[in-house]
């Protein structure tokens, strides 16, 4: 890995980096924690976490490489900020879907948003939206925005018909 090459989201958790980490890593292909750092000694003074207890874990999501974070709970995750997967197939996105609302807030789901059990946000999305909204304020984009907004989970058949017209 060339440092200054890659740029890796990092995840702050209260108490369940590792945990996170596991859970994610569990969800998708090609995945694997890469890499566990515990709190020491040094700066507990500062930090206030018991020495041995999980500091970051480290993981990859189909080869993305994240950090997780353990650092108390003076920040919570918002929609501000949301990871995207993009799918090829319906299949796809009900698997997705299915697995990452899990234990999630039922009522932060519309238009391909979810948000997991540990309050991180993510659009479970057709690769085919880029296509759909190449052409912005076409009647074609225009159509599959009418649909997408009155759906939570999303259904790349009736994308694809609302944009064939």
């Amino acid at each position: 890995m060339q440092i200054g090459k890659i740029i890796a989201p990092c995840l702050w958790f209260d108490n369940e980096a590792e945990e996170a980490a596991k859970y994610y890593v569990s969800i998708f292909r090609n995945s694997k924690i890469t890499h566990i750092a515990r709190y020491g000694k040094a700066g507990k003074e500062i930090h206030g976490r018991p020495e041995g207890s999980v500091m970051v874990a480290s993981f990859e999501l189909d080869g993305q490489p994240f950090t997780a974070m353990n650092g108390g709970p003076l920040f919570k995750f918002n929609e501000a900020v949301s990871l995207q997967v993009y799918c090829d197939t319906q299949q796809e996105i009900d698997y997705y879907w299915d697995k990452l609302r899990a234990g999630g807030d039922e009522r932060a789901q519309q238009c391909g948003w979810l948000k997991d059990k540990y309050g991180l946000s993510w659009q479970i999305v057709p690769a085919a939206m880029d296509r759909m909204f190449k052409e912005q304020a076409s009647e074609k984009s225009e159509r599959v925005m009418n649909a997408l907004l009155q759906m939570k989970k999303l259904d790349i058949a009736q994308l694809e018909r609302a944009y064939a017209g």
